[in-house]
């Protein structure tokens, strides 16, 4: 079965341009250096599922013209990967029913810690919040069905935050990666394209370097990966010269086809 990914943002916490810089990337013409906040489009047949909603998801539904979703996947509970769940209330308003949203314990908690209203109506039952039907993810690694499309999940971390990584037939999304078990790559087993994060050219306490990525690909089967979460250090251009040819960076609005 077909099914394709779009990448509505591949940007790092602060987007970019970053707020008040100036730096080359910054201030690049290049739509290949505009990023916004990472986040992702499943797209098997008429189905959509979602994976984060940072804060600029309004945007990205508006662009890409998102107007039904069926399941949103949490990967955990940064704000640049949650902050904009209060405008999946649209798609309530529209179809009148929940929508269903997985996601581990631990970013749950978060959830109903930060966003307590999302899961307390007012007296008659009603709220004009976002209505959500969350699923919570039993164990580190394990599976899950949605709309009839087979759903794999598994646990990493980012140092104290848990974070979950999604496969769907020989699509994997892994973002936000820092420390990590070797039992992942059996999840990973056969894949062939990889989404992954890489923030800068040298590694850091939450991420990836270009480098660092590069192995962690190579310990797979991906004959594709592409990198997100890329920061203002990144240009376009200049990074993909540095990488292997099967390893590229990736660009808001790309969009690739992957089998179920």
């Amino acid at each position: 079965m077909g099914a394709c990914f779009l990448f509505l943002g591949t940007g790092g916490s602060s987007g970019i341009p970053m707020i008040g810089c100036g730096c080359v990337v910054c201030q690049s013409d290049s739509t290949l250096n505009k990023r916004q906040r990472s986040a992702g489009l499943i797209k098997v047949g008429d189905k959509n599922f979602l994976i984060d909603v940072g804060p600029d998801f309004r945007m990205q539904a508006l662009k890409h013209r998102i107007n039904h979703l069926d399941a949103v996947l949490l990967t955990h509970a940064h704000a640049d990967h949650l902050g904009g769940i209060d405008d999946l209330r649209a798609y309530y308003f529209l179809e009148k029913k929940k929508l269903a949203c997985f996601l581990s314990q631990q970013t749950y908690d978060e959830v109903k810690f930060r966003y307590h209203y999302l899961l307390n109506p007012n007296a008659e039952g009603k709220s004009f919040s976002a209505q959500l039907d969350f699923h919570i993810l039993p164990d580190d690694f394990g599976s899950f069905t949605v709309e009839g499309i087979p759903i794999a999940y598994f646990s990493y971390s980012q140092q104290l935050m848990k974070v979950t990584g999604f496969r769907v037939g020989n699509f994997a999304y892994v973002s936000d990666i820092r420390e990590y078990t070797d039992q992942i790559f059996k999840s990973l087993k056969g894949i062939e394209i990889l989404v992954l994060s890489a923030l800068r050219q040298v590694p850091t306490k939450m991420h990836f370097s270009l480098e660092e990525a590069v192995a962690f690909s190579k310990r797979t089967s991906a004959k594709i990966t592409y990198l997100t979460h890329i920061s203002h250090d990144l240009e376009y251009a200049a990074a993909n010269a540095l990488l292997p040819p099967e390893v590229r960076m990736s660009y808001d609005g790309l969009e690739v086809p992957f089998q179920i």
